[in-house]
């Protein structure tokens, strides 16, 4: 099959259509402190975070794309069956992924694009299961997903607890010694800029890995790309696909974060911003997908708890959380739908 092939080419668009949602979604989040404390502006945001995201999806990319594209449904063995079916699984978990985005954009909801592409892909994993016989549920790489699924719970947490350490040392070793806090805001203004080039970095590195990843699975099973290689083109599909997103959407997800959940200002969304960053970009470093959204929205928690739980909206963080919670059975039921779809037409 070659790369102009109508279905390669509605592999390619699903995959852009995916990237969009995650800077619709998930990179709006990542920027939704800096806007929230007014740092940066939204126009600002796109321009910076639309550089550094591309550079951390090209340079660093790679390694969570592998542990998308084929850690979790062993690719290989379905290959050597029928591609076939690896092009139409890949495709299907992409859209599945990408409708669920973006209705909870619609709704101004930050859920997690990981988990809906790892819920995809399950998905699409246990629909195969019904069409090719020497296919169980057992070849499904369940201790790999428990290992992500672990990381998206320590995530937060981590995001949280390290947040809340930065703020509480802020406050007491700057904040609480100075005659003119609003001062010492204003010169975080310009910190609060560079944790949030970094956040985008981080994230970029991380979770362009939900675009690309099963489209690099599909390029694979039609012999296009060589198994185990992730073109640099590839990467860069998801990166501006990722950009246009937060260009034309992102402000409905930047408006919850930034301003839902608990009054932010320059050290606050520092403190947020600079523990997501180090925490995502840990994760990226050993290969792991983990929830950009989870570990920000724990972050921008554990600073809004370093003031007292009061400073936060319980009710918000309610309805985040019961999103977190069916996003992957709504991916996984979807894909699998889709899935069979495109086997009865095509």
């Amino acid at each position: 099959m070659e790369l102009f092939d109508p279905l390669m080419l509605a592999v390619l668009i699903a995959g852009l259509y995916m990237a969009w949602n995650i800077g619709a979604n998930d990179l709006a989040n990542s920027m939704g402190t800096s806007v929230g404390s007014g740092a940066l502006s939204i126009k600002q945001v796109i321009v910076i975070a639309g550089t550094l995201e591309l550079v951390g999806a090209l340079f660093f990319g790679e390694r969570v794309t592998s542990r998308i594209a084929k850690g979790i449904v062993p690719i290989d063995q379905i290959m050597a069956v029928d591609p076939n079916l690896v092009i139409m699984g890949s495709l299907a978990a992409i859209l599945a992924a990408g409708f669920w985005i973006t209705f909870a954009t619609f709704f101004h909801m930050p859920v997690s694009t990981t988990h809906s592409i790892v819920g995809a892909v399950t998905g699409f994993g246990i629909a195969t299961t019904f069409y090719l016989d020497s296919f169980t549920l057992n070849q499904i790489e369940w201790l790999v997903l428990g290992k992500i699924i672990i990381s998206w719970i320590t995530s937060p947490l981590l995001g949280a607890a390290i947040a809340f350490l930065i703020f509480t040392l802020i406050r007491i070793l700057l904040l609480g010694k100075v005659s003119d806090p609003y001062k010492l805001e204003k010169k975080f203004v310009y910190l609060q800029i560079i944790s949030a080039c970094f956040v985008a970095f981080a994230h970029g590195s991380n979770d362009v890995a939900n675009a690309v990843g099963p489209i690099s699975a599909a390029l694979s099973a039609a012999d296009i790309i060589p198994q185990g290689t992730i073109p640099v083109w590839v990467l860069a599909v998801g990166g501006l696909g990722i950009i246009l997103g937060l260009a034309t959407w992102g402000w409905k997800v930047i408006e919850t974060i930034g301003k839902g959940i608990t009054e932010l200002t320059p050290t606050r969304g520092f403190s947020a911003e600079f523990a997501t960053a180090l925490v995502v970009f840990g994760h990226s470093y050993s290969s792991l997908p983990i929830s950009t959204t989870h570990t920000l929205v724990g972050a921008v928690v554990g600073v809004g708890l370093a003031g007292g739980l009061a400073a936060v909206d319980l009710s918000v963080i309610r309805k985040i959380f019961i999103s977190w919670v069916i996003t992957v059975p709504v991916a996984a039921l979807t894909s699998g739908i889709i899935f069979a779809v495109l086997m009865e037409v095509l």
